[in-house]
């Protein structure tokens, strides 16, 4: 009997939830499926389009959060299944790719290693951010923009250029600056209105030409920019932002005071 009344409630809990609520978790399933056609894609040994699924990847990574705030419908579930996505779309499936691709030929198990390290890492670096979330910068490398990096390298056709020992070098080190405590920017810290329209214009500029000089070695480029910039702690959501005038009214006072 118990279990009957506890399927009701749930079958009640079910039906009252109206399809509104799940139209950012629908696109959760864009990234999970991304994430999905990317390792199949990978087993046929197609890799370049499987590179490419990564990027579709983030699109919908991006934009459920947006749309989840825009409607105001976000729940512990949604959460939860976004992280559920960005382990496979941002973890596995890049890490198969490189190890597919170029890994697979280091001594013994050492690639396997280093791809799965990765991965492991990434599944963590969720597992923190869902349990000890803090407003303000990303602490540690987001695993978006690490399985961006990793497979920036095939899109960017320089995977076969680059020594394998270093690629997994490579690998195993953003696997660590996930884990890591390193700040890294975070864009959703910027409220609507109070984002600086000369700079993200300059910015939107220096991607384009990014793009346009370099073609499709443009996404390694950047990564590694975004990369870099949490070790030297360049936070972006700051320097986009507008100065806050309450800050700023704050400073004023201060200022005065040490002149007199």
């Amino acid at each position: 009997m118990k279990k009957i009344k506890l399927r009701l409630k749930y079958r009640k809990r079910f039906k009252a939830i109206p399809i509104r609520n799940n139209i950012p978790n629908m696109i959760t399933s864009g990234n999970l499926l991304c994430g999905m056609l990317s390792l199949i894609l990978t087993v046929r040994g197609h890799y370049l389009p499987a590179a490419w699924m990564i990027p579709c990847a983030v699109f919908f990574d991006f934009m459920d959060g947006k749309v989840a705030r825009a409607m105001g419908v976000s729940s512990d579930f949604g959460v939860e299944f976004d992280s559920l996505g960005d382990v496979v779309s941002f973890g596995v499936a890049p890490a198969i790719l490189l190890y597919s691709a170029a890994l697979r030929t280091l001594p013994g198990v050492t690639g396997a290693i280093a791809a799965a390290f990765f991965a492991l890492c990434g599944a963590l670096r969720l597992a923190r951010f869902n349990v000890v979330h803090v407003p303000g910068p990303f602490q540690g490398l987001p695993i978006p923009a690490g399985g961006f990096f990793l497979i920036s390298f095939i899109i960017g056709g320089v995977v076969l250029k680059i020594p394998t020992w270093l690629l997994g070098i490579i690998t195993a080190a953003v696997g660590v600056l996930m884990i890591s405590s390193i700040p890294y920017g975070n864009l959703k810290t910027i409220r609507k209105g109070c984002m600086n329209k000369a700079k993200l214009c300059g910015l939107a500029v220096f991607t384009l030409a990014v793009f346009i000089l370099t073609r499709s070695r443009g996404f390694l480029i950047l990564s590694s920019i975004y990369l870099l910039s949490g070790l030297v702690r360049f936070d972006w959501g700051t320097w986009l932002a507008l100065p806050d005038p309450a800050s700023a009214a704050e400073k004023e006072p201060a200022a005065e005071q040490e002149q007199h």
